[in-house]
Formats: structure tokens, sequence, C-alpha cells
């Protein structure tokens, strides 16, 4: 019997009602989830919704700081020395009643030149941080660390921006005279005018709430950031007066409303920027949003596993050679990637559309990411389905089969897509089991100049998107050659 006849009888086979029917609740079960849980996610303002900050490469950024600033040429500097850096936290643990004296790690101070004060235009800043020393960073994705520790009146930091045409150079020194080059970028397209001053910021202050088993969720508080300048100096290629703006948003919280007001305070020469915010990339990147739109894909796995270990236990009597065993694997993979390609495909757009129509944010979704995701996924669902085919093969029995299968297969990728249990343990299970496939799914960018819950039940996996589909086709070769080397021991024995 050729290939393709094969084929066709397998596929004649494995096609019974009560399988096609399971199948397409499976991918059902994705989409109703989809819908269900979009359309009952709105958006959270009171009225329209500010603009997104979009940089030039079109994805999401933060970008909100308050800026004292004045126009800079194409030959020009900005010179300050920094004198002090303090901050505030509202509502700190283990209470969350109080309002402390304090700067999360990623609190920033410094200069900054900029292409107008528009949100996600381009950017390069020095500055102080909170925790980890003077830093260099342009257009949001990009951190170099110059020297480390904090900074006062007894020890201040001088901080120098040079532009010299599109190339922006970002320079320190302890005392003002000898100076050392942090790094050097080039802004391509700057116009002959840019925004050139001082600016503060701060991000919420991220801390983690154990629940269920040890698993965590976020509770992030206002913070606030002040930078104390003098000895500021503009050199080259600039006019006009100091302007005092909010890039994004500012002064809406009740600590700016009645207590402390984000902004620039200038007197006898000391110049004092405080704000709230940050400037940098927006780490999760559609992660949550995913997770959002694809609530239902735990239970449409299960669903396949189920069918596929008991299509390989009803056939594990059989007299079939090895040709015919693979036949039906592929049948197995081939019905399930169909229903994971219109399960996901249908709920990650239908989703998105839902979501926007309610006002809700959605991140872009590059057609190279989106292809991944759904074909990716189709491909994991039908890998999972092929092992729990060849568990059933190789058990002969069908609930053996199913019970192992959920527990290897489904229920990791289950239990770590909430916060149930704590990281740790969702990340090795994430790095041990067949689960690690579903990594195909992560959108999750981590970056070192971004505080964020990096954990499986936010959308983020411990492996590569390539090394747990690699782990995964591991298990699923193993499964097979563990089911064919059974049939033919039989085979030998009976001979």
């Amino acid at each position: 019997m050729s290939t393709t006849e094969l084929l066709r009888r397998e596929w004649t086979s494995f096609r019974r009602p009560g399988r096609l029917i399971a199948l397409a609740s499976a991918a059902l079960i994705v989409i109703a989830l989809s819908l269900l849980s979009t359309l009952n996610s709105h958006s959270s303002c009171p009225g329209p919704c500010p603009a997104v900050p979009v940089a030039g490469d079109g994805s999401i950024v933060s970008d909100r700081f308050w800026f004292l600033h004045r126009d800079l040429g194409r030959e020009g500097s900005i010179t300050v020395r920094m004198t002090s850096m303090t901050g505030t936290i509202t509502y700190p643990p283990p209470n969350h009643d109080q309002i402390v004296a304090g700067l999360v790690p990623w609190a920033k101070a410094g200069i900054i030149v900029k292409d107008g004060v528009r949100q996600g235009s381009q950017y390069a800043a020095l500055m102080m941080t909170g925790g980890h020393g003077v830093r260099f960073q342009y257009d949001y994705r990009h951190d170099v660390a110059g020297s480390a520790g904090g900074v006062s009146a007894q020890s201040p930091r001088w901080l120098r921006l040079t532009r010299s045409g599109n190339m922006i150079t970002g320079s320190e020194s302890a005392d003002g005279s000898r100076w050392r080059t942090v790094a050097t970028t080039t802004l391509d397209g700057l116009p002959d005018t840019v925004q050139v001053g001082m600016f503060a910021t701060s991000p919420g202050d991220l801390t983690l709430r154990e629940i269920g088993l040890g698993g965590a969720v976020e509770e992030v508080r206002f913070t606030q950031a002040a930078g104390v300048f003098d000895n500021v100096s503009v050199e080259g290629g600039g006019t006009g007066t100091w302007d005092s703006v909010s890039v994004g948003e500012m002064n809406q919280t009740d600590w700016e409303k009645y207590h402390n007001a984000s902004g620039a305070v200038e007197k006898g020469g000391v110049v004092t920027i405080s704000g709230t915010g940050d400037i940098g990339p927006i780490g999760e990147e559609g992660g949550r949003t995913i997770e959002i739109m694809l609530l239902g894909l735990p239970v449409a796995l299960i669903i396949l596993v189920i069918v596929a270990a008991r299509y390989g236990a009803r056939t594990a009597g059989d007299s079939s050679s090895r040709k015919s065993i693979v036949a039906r694997a592929l049948a197995v993979a081939g019905a399930s990637f169909v229903t994971g390609l219109v399960a996901v495909g249908v709920a990650l757009y239908a989703g998105r559309a839902s979501l926007r129509a309610n006002g809700v944010v959605v991140p872009s979704l590059p057609v190279p990411t989106g292809a991944r995701l759904i074909v990716g996924l189709a491909v994991v669902l039908a890998l999972c389905a092929v092992v729990a085919y060849g568990l059933g093969l190789r058990l002969g029995r069908g609930r053996s089969a199913i019970l192992i299968g959920v527990a290897l297969i489904a229920l990791p990728y289950a239990v770590t897509a909430f916060p149930l249990l704590p990281d740790a343990v969702s990340d090795w299970l994430l790095r041990l089991t067949p689960a690690a496939g579903f990594a195909v799914k992560q959108t999750m960018v981590e970056y070192p100049q971004v505080t964020e819950h990096y954990a499986p039940s936010a959308g983020y996996f411990p492996l590569p998107w390539w090394a747990g589909l690699t782990l995964l086709c591991a298990y699923t070769v193993l499964s097979m050659l563990i089911a064919v080397g059974r049939k033919q021991g039989e085979k030998t024995d009976w001979r």
C-alpha cells in the first residue's frame, strides 16, 4: 500500500463523529472564552484615554517625565552638577498605610536631548538612578552603565550631553574637570533644533503579594523622584528661554494634587525637578493581553490529550506495522494542528477587535509574531496530541494514558498559567515537561531597566520559544520510539 493510501486509510479510521465533535468543542471553547474575557475588559479611563506613546519602530513605550527644556542646535552641549536625588513612595508594604521617603531602583533624574516634547520621540539621556548609578539611555530599549553609587552634596555628580549633528555623547565627572565618556550614540533623523534640559521621573513601586499555594500577584504604588541641579550651562546652537512642561499626563494623583505636585522650581541658580512615570520600553509587549485571549487553551489541551490517548489505546491491540503507527500519529497530529490553527487564529484576532472596541489599548502584533503565535501553538497542540497518542499505544489502557497524559502535559501548563504556584516551581515545570513547548506564545521581553514581574503567570516563559519547542519535540520522538518499540516487541514475542 502506498504512503498516500495508508494516510487516507488512517485518517478515515480516525475521523469518527465523536472525535470530530470533541475537536470542534476544543476550538469553540478557546474562541468562546477569548470573547467572554475580552468583552468584559474595558478601559479604566473616566473619559477618552490619553494617546499611547509609540516609538519610531511602532512599539508602545513608556515616556512620561517632567521636563525643563530649551532649544539646542546641531552643535552644542548641556552641563549640570547634580547635588541631590530624593523620592517618595506612597503606601508601601507591609501595611500599605504610610508615605515614606525613598527611591525605587529605576527612579531617574538627569539631563536629556529629545526630538521635541512629543511622547515616543527620539531621545538620549544621562541620568542618576535610584539604585543603579549613572546610566546613559537612548531610544527606550538601550541602556549603558556609568559609574556606580549615589549622589549627595558631599559627592555631587557632574553630567554632560554633547550633540554633534546626529551624534550624542554622554560624559560624567566627579569634579567638573576630569571627564569620562559613558557612551555615544547616533540618533538618525534628528532635526536641526531639538530640546535639551533636565528631567525627573519615577516608575511605580512593584511588590508581589502571595496567593494560592505560593503564587504571586503584582501590586504597584505611586512614586515620585526629585533631582537638584546647579551650575547649569548650555553652549552652542541654542536660542530661546527655558520652558517647564510635563511630557505625558502628570499631577493627576491625590499625592500630586494635595501634597507635592510634580514640576520644576528655580531659586538662586538651583533647580529642583520632580516627576513621576518612566522613560523606556514596555517589557510586556502584549504578554498579558495574549494570556487573556487564550484562557481556554488549557481546556482545549486537555480535550486533545484525552482524544489522542484514547485513540492510541484503542489501536494498541491491532497488529500494525511501524508505517501504520506513524500514519496514525500523523492523522492525530493533523487533526490537532487544524483545531489549534482555527482556535488560536480566531481567538487572537476576534479578541483583539473586542478589546479595541472596549477602548483598551492593544499592543501591536507584527505579522511574524502573529504567525509564530498561531502556527506555533497549532504545532505545539499537535505534538502534545502525538505524545498522548504514544502513551495510549504504549500502555494499551485509555484511562491510564489519559491520567498520565494530563498530568505530564496539560496539568503543568494549566497550573503555571495562573498565579497558583511559586514562580520558581512554575519555572521548573516549564523547563522539564512537554508544557515547555507553549513558550512559542511568549511575547513578553525582559529588559534589565524595566521593573516587571517576569513569571509564567504573567506570560513570561523561562525558555526561549525555540528551546521549549525543541524539548517538546524530544518528548514526542521519545514517546513514539517507546510506542513503536513495544509494538515491535509484541510481534517478536508472537513469532
